[in-house]
């Protein structure tokens, strides 16, 4: 009378093991026997001559495998509705011993995929199990918990801090489904609403497969079967299932090496800013910034920061590598895009008009309302629309399109370094082709080659034509009847050709006779060689005779 709840679990398992086991051909279970038969194949592998030690085959770890139906589909649908016939899954398990030597108790989260036609990504059903493990048979025996007796508890340490687990529910809620699916808690399991008259249970024989390195790695092949307490039939149709452990030191050093590429990226980019502030060090050069195209970057990197800082918080383990690449990004984002911004809007705001502090003010404020206003809207319209996120994503990486159609509206001229524009259209891909291109990649995300394959081809498409617009006219690729009037600085001027003119940016004498090919003329008539005015025009948009503003060249 005086066991515990757990304790009398552990004795009901090893009875129901022992009675299983010892049943006649043509007794109670007859699908379990259809099971061991057909197991038979792998069972050969098990180590027959040793069990050897408990540490030797502690099962507790992560299992990806794939379920099922013995039948073509599932027949009752009183407990999970099944819309398809097979599919994959993953299983958390943890092990500790109990009074009885050999059997250990057991207990977990099994996660189902590919559950349901209808919803993106084939859905999931997750459900927890526990249960007794006789390890010197390599026996498991679980049934399922309804979920009704409240959250976690500090014995769950181990799935709510593995790694694998967590990313991987992680990623799914970001990229796949709802963020109001995550991991089930008290009376929100998917198990909640099962029928009171029905009962999950699963039987399953554990093997040793080959070692990986230093770790052992397990095999499970069973049966899961619902049977009904009544005489109503079965509620759900016997299920096979078998599963691989998963060494949680592979996704580990997968999660790492994502950490530094990240941080490498962030290095790249902070190199290429300072490269490309330094091109467009004065007010005329940052003028021809889209403040537009730099504030896109800065959103982007500040989701990036979140995104990195929120799945380092998730999983303890890789807190310091996921900080530390969302530090980098938070240095990218608010230390030197911002200061850019900052510069650009200042440039042309000072070409604009020549306003007070006051009207300064005002307006900058209401540039800072509106880019955090932005970003605050943006992750909310992503919360909204996460099932769109290839979507979203290609949005994002038409970061270079503003500054396209700033260069042909202001037919500005080499307004952005060349290194600055293929570093970062390489650097903005990485990540991307990374989640949806990597075949093995840590967040368990099937790859997408044909998606891959666009997304490159789009930001290699506006790469290249901000090359053509630097090298051959920010105009080149639009036809000359659409354009609108422009000033042409070769412009012929009735003047005498021998009286001598001085150029006063390079203080020497302009020969005449060469135009127009070495002279240019401004709107005010001043004469100055072509290239003088060119470096000029680089660096202010006024004349150097009399500071008047100069139209675009």
């Amino acid at each position: 009378m005086g066991l515990k709840v757990k304790e009398f679990r552990v004795l009901f398992g090893l009875l129901w093991f022992v009675l299983s086991n010892f049943q006649s051909v043509g007794g109670l279970r007859p699908l379990r026997e259809r099971a061991r038969s057909w197991g038979d194949e792998w069972l050969v592998r098990k180590d027959e001559n040793e069990l050897g030690p408990f540490s030797a085959w502690n099962i507790t770890g992560t299992y990806r495998g794939a379920w099922r139906f013995l039948q073509s589909s599932n027949t009752s649908s009183r407990f999970l509705d099944f819309k398809k016939s097979s599919g994959n899954s993953v299983l958390e398990l943890i092990t500790r011993p109990t009074k009885i030597n050999g059997v250990h108790y057991v207990h977990g989260v099994m996660i189902f995929h590919d559950v349901f036609d209808n919803e993106p990504e084939g859905g999931r059903v997750q459900i927890r199990v526990e249960g007794v493990y006789i390890w010197p048979f390599r026996q498991l025996r679980m049934v399922a918990n309804s979920g009704r007796e409240g959250e976690f508890g500090q014995e769950d340490d181990y799935i709510l801090s593995n790694p694998y687990h967590l990313l991987g529910v992680f990623s799914s809620q970001v990229f796949k489904e709802s963020p109001g699916d995550k991991i089930q808690k008290g009376n929100q399991s998917p198990i909640s609403d099962m029928d009171k008259h029905c009962n999950v249970e699963m039987s399953a024989q554990i093997s040793r497969i080959q070692n990986d390195g230093e770790h052992n790695r397990y095999y499970m092949e069973g049966l899961m079967e619902s049977p009904s307490a009544d005489d109503d039939g079965d509620c759900m149709s016997p299920m096979m299932m078998n599963a691989t452990s998963v060494n949680i030191e592979v996704y580990y050093n997968k999660a790492v090496n994502y950490t530094l590429m990240v941080t490498f990226i962030s290095f790249l980019q902070v190199l290429l800013l300072i490269r490309q502030m330094e091109h467009s060090n004065t007010q005329s050069g940052a003028a021809k910034v889209s403040i537009l195209m730099i504030g896109q970057q800065a959103i982007m990197d500040a989701y990036l920061c979140l995104l990195h800082l929120t799945a380092g918080i998730l999983v303890e383990s890789l807190f310091n590598a996921f900080a530390t690449a969302a530090f980098f990004k938070f240095v990218v984002f608010s230390i030197f895009e911002m200061r850019y911004l900052l510069a650009i809007w200042k440039a042309s705001r000072s070409i604009n008009n020549g306003e007070g502090w006051e009207a300064m003010r005002r307006e900058l404020s209401l540039l800072y309302s509106r880019f955090y206003g932005v970003l605050l809207g943006g992750i909310l319209m992503m919360y909204e629309f996460h099932r769109y996120l290839r979507s979203i994503v290609v949005i994002l990486q038409s970061f270079w399109i503003p500054q396209i159609i700033c260069n042909v509206v202001g037919d500005s001229r080499k307004p952005l370094h060349p290194h600055y524009i293929v570093g970062m259209s390489v650097t903005r891909l990485a990540i991307p082709l990374y989640v949806f291109g990597c075949p093995h990649n840590f967040m368990r995300i099937q790859p997408d080659y044909n998606f891959c394959i666009t997304l490159a081809a789009l930001v290699a498409f506006q790469a290249l034509i901000l090359l053509l617009q630097h090298y051959l006219g920010s105009r080149c690729f639009i036809p000359r009847q659409i354009l609108p009037e422009k000033y042409c600085y070769f412009r012929r001027v009735d003047q005498d050709s021998n009286r001598a003119t001085d150029c006063v940016i390079c203080m020497t004498a302009i020969d005449l006779t060469q135009r127009p090919n070495d002279c240019m003329v401004t709107p005010c008539d001043h004469f100055f060689h072509s290239g003088c005015l060119q470096r000029w025009m680089d660096i202010k948009m006024e004349c150097p005779t009399c500071r008047r503003s100069l139209p675009p060249a």
